[in-house]
């Protein structure tokens, strides 16, 4: 998620794919300014290719709250996932992954488009990447990414989501925090 480093002459890097199975994305939502829930995507899917441009796309279909009902008010008035299946984040990690391989671990940190909802936003993350010793990579977010609903057109989908549960308020900003395992390719 980092600019380009050329370690020795030109050495390419190679190609990675994340491992849904032992990846996450978390997010907290808060609701009558006192009450925060735990929730997370159980389906994201993605790649850095060989030049360090990493790409994820999160299913948006596969939230889980713990409750049926909200997963499916999420899916259909927050996010509208019959248009927009999908959040996007697209960053060059190539930096980050040249440091890692080589030292066993990067921190740094990243300019990320974030595109969600039909609309896209460039946001700086904060993210570690570690080199296990089975070969992988672990990236990780250092502290939560704070994402704006307003930033994506999602308020008229809170506001709803607020009508229907009786509630007061909702937050207004999201923390979104991450943990995704790479396997190279």
């Amino acid at each position: 998620m980092c600019g380009a480093l050329l370690v020795g002459s030109t050495s390419a890097l190679a190609a990675w794919q994340v491992d849904n199975n032992h990846s996450r994305v978390n997010f907290v939502s808060v609701k009558n300014n006192a009450i925060a829930e735990n929730h997370f995507f159980k389906d994201v899917s993605g790649s850095v290719d060989e030049s360090g441009m990493f790409k994820l796309a999160i299913d948006l279909n596969s939230v889980e709250t713990q409750i049926p009902i909200r997963n499916e008010r999420m899916q259909k008035f927050l996010f509208n996932t019959v248009e927009f299946p999908a959040m996007e984040v697209t960053a060059n990690v190539s930096e980050l992954i040249a440091q890692a391989k080589d030292t066993g671990v990067a921190q740094g940190t990243v300019q990320a488009q974030l595109a969600l909802h039909g609309k896209t936003k460039a946001q700086q993350i904060a993210v570690s990447v570690v080199a296990s010793r089975a070969g992988d990579l672990v990236v990780s977010s250092m502290m939560p990414v704070l994402v704006s609903p307003a930033d994506f057109a999602l308020q008229p989908g809170i506001d709803k989501l607020k009508s229907l549960a009786g509630l007061d308020s909702i937050t207004r900003a999201v923390p979104v925090s991450f943990v995704l395992t790479l396997n190279e390719q």
